[in-house]
């Protein structure tokens, strides 16, 4: 991977804290946060900023000639649950932004690139318990759809220019730096957030909907450390299965109440059960592991040790 990289959706979830992980490995100066919307004060502090729309070709080829960028992180997207909101939107997002970066790199103005798939890339069809890397995809959302196309035009860029472009199939991811956008797996985000704003919580998933997660610290590491392996050893440029841990809400409840033996737990599930119901339960990700050596750190206990720790400082 290079030393000069610009990370696209610096604003979001995970951009958030890939911008400060990036910046910690390659240099401040080396690695610039772009948004259509301000970062967090520690990206606006730490390093550059670029205001951009991803959509927009003109401005970021501007901003990667400017800073002689040669790595790109092309992070922004719609995700599940707006995208179901404002379809067109999503796709025009979604597509335009990731091939506005492919065809930079067709052109050799990039050596490399990186963009995040998605579970949402399987439906109602796939296996739902351990989802093998090579499987039916037939998705039924928005979103979905978009990361499957984005999935074939990554492996096609690869195969027809030979452009240096890795993804990963990210399950739900939990952080609490940074409140997530509008996912299908968000609840299990703002669980935490009120088990210590409001010592109960109401989530938007039933009983026993049991979704493939991964914690934060461990889906930024995959990522950093599957740009950085050889690209010899790589055998999937579509996009790799990543798995972590595999849970349902009352899972998480009962993890939390073995530290807040008070909190409570109460269910009204909304739009978005139709959509995690046309997900997996848990993800095989064999091929990631044999061929980058990849492997999760934590599991549901220490997560949620680690979330309601950082949680209570954050909102004190």
């Amino acid at each position: 991977m290079s030393k000069n990289i610009l990370v696209v959706g610096a604003a979001g979830q995970i951009g958030t804290e890939l911008v400060m992980e990036l910046r910690k490995q390659y240099g401040d100066d080396h690695v610039i946060a772009g948004d259509i919307r301000p970062a967090s004060d520690e990206i606006m502090a730490s390093g550059h900023f670029a205001p951009m729309d991803i959509t927009d070709r003109m401005r970021l080829e501007e901003i990667i000639e400017r800073h002689e960028i040669d790595t790109v992180f092309q992070m922004a997207a719609l995700l599940s649950g707006t995208a179901e909101q404002k379809p067109q939107y999503a796709w025009h997002l979604n597509m335009t932004g990731l091939l506005n970066v492919l065809e930079l790199a067709r052109e050799g103005k990039i050596k490399h690139v990186y963009w995040p798939s998605s579970i949402a890339v399987f439906g109602h069809t796939t296996p739902k318990e351990n989802t093998p890397q090579l499987t039916i995809a037939e998705p039924s959302t928005v979103y979905g759809i978009s990361k499957l196309a984005g999935e074939r035009w990554c492996e096609y860029y690869h195969k027809k220019f030979g452009v240096d472009v890795r993804s990963i199939r990210y399950p739900g991811i939990i952080s609490w730096k940074s409140k997530p956008g509008g996912g299908t797996t968000d609840y299990a985000v703002e669980i935490y957030y009120d088990a210590i704003e409001k010592g109960a919580y109401t989530s938007f998933l039933n009983e026993g909907t049991r979704l493939p997660m991964m914690y934060m610290d461990d889906a930024i590491r995959a990522t950093i450390e599957l740009m950085q392996a050889p690209a010899a050893r790589l055998k999937i440029r579509s996009s790799y299965n990543l798995a972590g841990i595999s849970f349902a809400p009352e899972e998480v409840a009962a993890s939390i109440q073995k530290l807040m033996p008070d909190f409570e737990m109460s269910y009204n599930p909304d739009f978005r059960q139709a959509i995690a119901d046309s997900w997996p339960s848990s993800i095989d990700d064999g091929p990631a592991r044999a061929d980058w050596g990849w492997k999760h750190e934590y599991d549901l206990d220490r997560m949620t040790e680690t979330m309601l720790r950082h949680l209570k400082e954050k909102l004190a």
